[in-house]
């Protein structure tokens, strides 16, 4: 596993918190506490499903759901110019990767390990003909991938159709993990759906390590890590980057 996928699925330093006030953060953080100590429970499993959707909402645009409160993502696309949007490389501590990257990355992170790992189901990326209307060419994760794509997606990907292409991965994650039933939350993820991502191309070759990864989790875990941690760190590092282009601190030399 390479360094940039190590960082994803390590627990989050303090200086990845910083796209939420302190009181925000530690709610957050308590409701995933609160999260992993139920989600293997049966006898919890509504409870669980309940909060994973309050928790789940805070990382998504409130546009996603009706009369939804403002959340990190939205916190992320207020007043964002699109340059600031596709600059690449960044000036940051973690990474170098654009706003544009990072929001793209983490939905079809999202997209892949619900539909295809969980639900054993179409991705989003092909029920509505997005990659088109992304006008992007990358149908993978985004792990692995070398900085003359990256270059090429921060360029081209087209802004709002991505904002939609998040709210329609965010709803329909919404309703796999609402359909699971009491207990499945434990069940382990199937060889043959880790298949499924490297015959799709959602993942690439090189990036073998993130499906080994996600090989070992059950339901439980990916829930717990694609569909909200995972969020939570990719959208903070957004907002970091965001404020750090907007100072005009932006260093062409960094690789």
């Amino acid at each position: 596993m390479d360094n940039e996928q190590e960082k994803e699925i390590r627990i989050e330093s303090k200086s990845e918190l910083m796209g939420m006030d302190l009181a925000e953060r530690r709610a957050w953080n308590d409701n995933h506490k609160r999260l992993t100590e139920i989600i293997t429970k049966p006898n919890e499993h509504d409870l669980t499903v309940d909060l994973f959707l309050t928790h789940h909402a805070m990382l998504h645009s409130s546009k996603m759901i009706q009369g939804g409160i403002p959340t990190l993502e939205d916190a992320v696309l207020e007043n964002l110019d699109e340059m600031v949007f596709r600059e690449y490389p960044v000036n940051a501590p973690d990474t170098k990767n654009s706003i544009a990257w990072h929001l793209w990355h983490i939905a079809r992170i999202e997209d892949m390990t619900m539909n295809v790992l969980i639900a054993d189901d179409q991705q989003v990326l092909y029920t509505g003909n997005w990659l088109e209307r992304l006008n992007i060419r990358f149908p993978h994760s985004g792990n692995s991938m070398n900085d003359e794509h990256i270059s090429e997606l921060s360029a081209r990907i087209d802004m709002n159709a991505l904002f939609a292409y998040r709210i329609a991965v965010g709803k329909q994650t919404r309703k796999v993990v609402s359909s699971l039933q009491s207990g499945e939350f434990k069940e382990k993820v199937q060889a043959s759906r880790i298949q499924r991502l490297f015959v799709e191309h959602a993942l690439l070759p090189e990036a073998r390590g993130i499906a080994d990864y996600w090989s070992k989790k059950t339901v439980a875990g990916l829930v717990l890590m694609p569909a909200t941690r995972h969020n939570f760190l990719h959208l903070n590092k957004c907002v970091r980057i965001k404020q750090k282009v907007q100072k005009g601190t932006r260093n062409p030399l960094q690789s």
